[in-house]
Protein backbone atom coordinates (compact mmCIF):
# COMPACT_ATOMS: atom_id res chain seq x y z
CA UNK A 1 0.00 0.00 0.00
CA UNK A 2 1.00 3.49 -1.00
CA UNK A 3 0.37 6.54 1.20
CA UNK A 4 0.29 9.77 0.21
CA UNK A 5 -0.20 13.30 2.32
CA UNK A 6 -0.11 16.12 -0.12
CA UNK A 7 -1.80 19.28 -1.17
CA UNK A 8 -3.79 18.27 -4.13
CA UNK A 9 -6.23 18.84 -6.50
CA UNK A 10 -8.70 16.03 -7.87
CA UNK A 11 -11.00 15.91 -11.41
CA UNK A 12 -13.12 12.99 -12.21
CA UNK A 13 -14.49 12.23 -15.71
CA UNK A 14 -16.81 9.78 -16.12
CA UNK A 15 -20.48 9.40 -15.94
CA UNK A 16 -20.19 13.32 -14.28
CA UNK A 17 -17.96 15.36 -14.11
CA UNK A 18 -16.66 15.74 -10.24
CA UNK A 19 -13.81 17.69 -9.03
CA UNK A 20 -11.78 18.78 -5.67
CA UNK A 21 -10.58 22.15 -4.98
CA UNK A 22 -6.39 22.22 -3.82
CA UNK A 23 -6.57 20.94 -0.05
CA UNK A 24 -4.44 18.49 2.06
CA UNK A 25 -6.07 15.46 1.34
CA UNK A 26 -4.84 11.51 2.03
CA UNK A 27 -4.35 9.27 -1.15
CA UNK A 28 -4.33 5.75 -0.71
CA UNK A 29 -3.17 3.28 -3.61
CA UNK A 30 -3.36 -0.04 -2.70
CA UNK A 31 -1.88 -3.33 -4.11
CA UNK A 32 -5.44 -4.50 -5.79
CA UNK A 33 -5.30 -1.37 -7.79
CA UNK A 34 -7.26 0.83 -6.28
CA UNK A 35 -7.47 4.14 -5.27
CA UNK A 36 -8.79 6.30 -3.10
CA UNK A 37 -8.59 9.85 -1.42
CA UNK A 38 -9.58 11.00 2.03
CA UNK A 39 -10.21 14.28 3.79
CA UNK A 40 -9.87 14.28 7.77
CA UNK A 41 -13.33 14.12 7.66
CA UNK A 42 -16.06 12.00 6.28
CA UNK A 43 -14.75 9.32 8.31
CA UNK A 44 -14.30 6.25 6.68
CA UNK A 45 -15.72 7.58 3.11
CA UNK A 46 -13.56 8.35 0.55
CA UNK A 47 -14.15 11.93 -1.49
CA UNK A 48 -13.34 10.52 -4.42
CA UNK A 49 -12.54 6.96 -5.67
CA UNK A 50 -11.64 4.41 -8.48
CA UNK A 51 -12.47 0.46 -8.21
CA UNK A 52 -10.49 -2.43 -10.14
CA UNK A 53 -9.86 -2.95 -12.90
CA UNK A 54 -7.83 0.62 -13.81
CA UNK A 55 -4.57 1.35 -14.79
CA UNK A 56 -2.59 3.85 -12.74
CA UNK A 57 -0.15 6.17 -14.08
CA UNK A 58 1.69 8.10 -11.76
CA UNK A 59 4.34 10.99 -14.08
CA UNK A 60 5.76 13.97 -12.47
CA UNK A 61 3.23 15.73 -9.86
CA UNK A 62 0.02 13.55 -11.94
CA UNK A 63 -1.15 10.17 -10.92
CA UNK A 64 -4.14 9.47 -13.71
CA UNK A 65 -6.62 6.21 -13.45
CA UNK A 66 -8.37 5.09 -15.95
CA UNK A 67 -10.77 2.38 -16.65
CA UNK A 68 -12.05 0.44 -19.10
CA UNK A 69 -14.62 1.79 -19.47
CA UNK A 70 -13.27 5.75 -19.79
CA UNK A 71 -13.34 6.50 -16.52
CA UNK A 72 -10.72 8.82 -15.52
CA UNK A 73 -9.15 10.37 -11.96
CA UNK A 74 -6.79 12.68 -11.84
CA UNK A 75 -4.96 13.71 -9.49
CA UNK A 76 -2.58 16.96 -9.21
CA UNK A 77 -0.21 16.79 -6.63
CA UNK A 78 1.07 20.53 -5.48
CA UNK A 79 3.20 19.87 -2.49
CA UNK A 80 4.09 15.99 -1.14
CA UNK A 81 4.31 15.63 2.73
CA UNK A 82 4.50 12.69 2.98
CA UNK A 83 4.86 9.58 0.65
CA UNK A 84 5.21 5.82 1.81
CA UNK A 85 4.85 2.29 1.17
CA UNK A 86 3.99 -0.68 3.29
CA UNK A 87 3.67 -4.10 2.32
CA UNK A 88 0.26 -5.35 4.14
CA UNK A 89 1.09 -9.24 2.88
CA UNK A 90 -2.17 -11.16 3.13
CA UNK A 91 -5.58 -10.35 5.35
CA UNK A 92 -6.73 -13.27 7.69
CA UNK A 93 -10.45 -11.87 6.85
CA UNK A 94 -12.50 -10.58 9.42
CA UNK A 95 -14.21 -12.68 12.24
CA UNK A 96 -17.48 -12.29 13.44
CA UNK A 97 -18.35 -12.82 16.82
CA UNK A 98 -22.02 -13.76 17.50
CA UNK A 99 -23.34 -13.84 14.05
CA UNK A 100 -26.24 -15.69 13.29
CA UNK A 101 -24.80 -19.16 11.80
CA UNK A 102 -23.07 -19.15 15.84
CA UNK A 103 -26.02 -18.35 17.57
CA UNK A 104 -27.62 -21.07 15.37
CA UNK A 105 -25.24 -24.07 15.96
CA UNK A 106 -25.18 -23.16 19.91
CA UNK A 107 -28.95 -23.22 19.93
CA UNK A 108 -29.26 -26.16 17.90
CA UNK A 109 -27.18 -28.02 20.84
CA UNK A 110 -28.83 -26.78 23.44
CA UNK A 111 -32.29 -25.60 22.47
CA UNK A 112 -33.45 -26.31 26.42
CA UNK A 113 -31.94 -22.44 27.03
CA UNK A 114 -34.96 -21.25 24.90
CA UNK A 115 -37.60 -23.73 26.94
CA UNK A 116 -36.98 -26.71 29.27
CA UNK A 117 -39.41 -28.48 27.09
CA UNK A 118 -38.30 -28.35 23.52
CA UNK A 119 -36.63 -31.19 21.55
CA UNK A 120 -34.91 -30.55 18.48
CA UNK A 121 -36.12 -32.18 15.44
CA UNK A 122 -33.61 -30.45 12.90
CA UNK A 123 -31.55 -27.06 12.24
CA UNK A 124 -32.21 -25.96 9.09
CA UNK A 125 -35.40 -27.62 8.37
CA UNK A 126 -35.51 -27.28 4.26
CA UNK A 127 -38.70 -25.34 2.65
CA UNK A 128 -39.79 -23.99 -0.60
CA UNK A 129 -38.85 -20.60 0.55
CA UNK A 130 -35.76 -21.14 2.24
CA UNK A 131 -34.30 -23.10 5.66
CA UNK A 132 -36.06 -22.83 9.15
CA UNK A 133 -32.84 -22.23 11.89
CA UNK A 134 -34.19 -24.53 13.86
CA UNK A 135 -37.53 -27.19 13.89
CA UNK A 136 -38.72 -28.47 17.18
CA UNK A 137 -41.37 -29.91 19.66
CA UNK A 138 -42.17 -29.18 22.96
CA UNK A 139 -43.81 -31.10 25.70
CA UNK A 140 -47.52 -31.07 24.51
CA UNK A 141 -46.14 -32.63 20.58
CA UNK A 142 -46.63 -29.08 18.86
CA UNK A 143 -44.34 -28.12 16.48
CA UNK A 144 -42.28 -24.63 17.48
CA UNK A 145 -40.99 -22.94 14.38
CA UNK A 146 -38.11 -21.01 15.72
CA UNK A 147 -36.26 -18.17 13.78
CA UNK A 148 -32.90 -16.78 15.02
CA UNK A 149 -31.48 -12.80 14.69
CA UNK A 150 -28.68 -11.40 16.01
CA UNK A 151 -31.52 -8.24 16.51
CA UNK A 152 -34.42 -9.36 16.76
CA UNK A 153 -36.51 -6.49 13.96
CA UNK A 154 -39.47 -6.37 11.91
CA UNK A 155 -38.41 -8.28 8.83
CA UNK A 156 -37.16 -11.21 11.08
CA UNK A 157 -41.15 -11.78 12.35
CA UNK A 158 -42.49 -11.26 8.64
CA UNK A 159 -39.77 -14.37 7.76
CA UNK A 160 -41.01 -16.28 10.94
CA UNK A 161 -44.52 -15.57 10.01
CA UNK A 162 -44.10 -17.12 6.06
CA UNK A 163 -42.27 -20.43 7.30
CA UNK A 164 -45.04 -20.91 9.71
CA UNK A 165 -47.55 -20.37 6.96
CA UNK A 166 -45.77 -22.78 4.67
CA UNK A 167 -45.57 -25.22 7.28
CA UNK A 168 -49.36 -25.23 8.70
CA UNK A 169 -50.62 -26.00 4.88
CA UNK A 170 -48.73 -29.73 6.32
CA UNK A 171 -50.96 -31.35 8.67
CA UNK A 172 -48.04 -33.34 10.11
CA UNK A 173 -47.15 -29.82 11.53
CA UNK A 174 -50.50 -27.31 11.74
CA UNK A 175 -51.24 -25.38 13.90
CA UNK A 176 -47.14 -24.29 14.59
CA UNK A 177 -45.94 -21.63 17.51
CA UNK A 178 -43.40 -19.32 16.23
CA UNK A 179 -40.47 -18.50 18.41
CA UNK A 180 -38.36 -15.79 17.29
CA UNK A 181 -35.02 -15.57 18.96
CA UNK A 182 -32.36 -12.60 19.09
CA UNK A 183 -29.62 -11.25 21.15
CA UNK A 184 -31.82 -8.09 21.34
CA UNK A 185 -35.42 -6.83 19.85
CA UNK A 186 -36.46 -3.14 18.59
CA UNK A 187 -39.30 -2.87 20.37
CA UNK A 188 -41.83 -2.27 17.13
CA UNK A 189 -40.50 -5.60 16.27
CA UNK A 190 -41.52 -7.26 19.63
CA UNK A 191 -45.08 -5.59 19.81
CA UNK A 192 -45.57 -7.32 16.15
CA UNK A 193 -44.41 -10.53 17.09
CA UNK A 194 -46.51 -10.67 20.39
CA UNK A 195 -49.56 -9.58 18.43
CA UNK A 196 -49.03 -12.51 16.28
CA UNK A 197 -48.72 -15.10 19.31
CA UNK A 198 -44.92 -15.20 18.71
CA UNK A 199 -43.18 -15.90 21.52
CA UNK A 200 -39.48 -13.50 21.68
CA UNK A 201 -36.79 -14.80 23.87
CA UNK A 202 -33.66 -13.30 24.67
CA UNK A 203 -30.65 -14.93 24.73
CA UNK A 204 -26.97 -14.33 26.26
CA UNK A 205 -24.27 -14.84 24.00
CA UNK A 206 -21.64 -15.32 26.62
CA UNK A 207 -23.81 -17.99 28.52
CA UNK A 208 -24.60 -19.82 25.05
CA UNK A 209 -20.68 -20.28 24.90
CA UNK A 210 -20.47 -21.20 28.72
CA UNK A 211 -18.13 -18.40 29.00
CA UNK A 212 -20.42 -16.93 32.68
CA UNK A 213 -20.13 -19.10 35.72
CA UNK A 214 -23.77 -18.82 37.29
CA UNK A 215 -22.47 -20.29 40.34
CA UNK A 216 -22.33 -17.67 43.10
CA UNK A 217 -20.38 -17.45 47.01
CA UNK A 218 -22.41 -16.06 49.65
Amino acid sequence: MRLIVARCSVEYQGRLGARLAPAVRLVLLKADGSIAVHSDAKAYKPLNWMNPPCTIVHTNDLITASTPKGETLVIELHEVFADVDHVLGNDPGLEKDGDESELQKLLAAQVNALRGDLVLVKREYPTDIGPIDLLCTDGEGRTIVVEIKRVGEIAGVEQLIRYQERLDRDSRFAPTIGMFVAQRFKPQARVFAESRGIECVEIDLARLRGDVDDLTLF
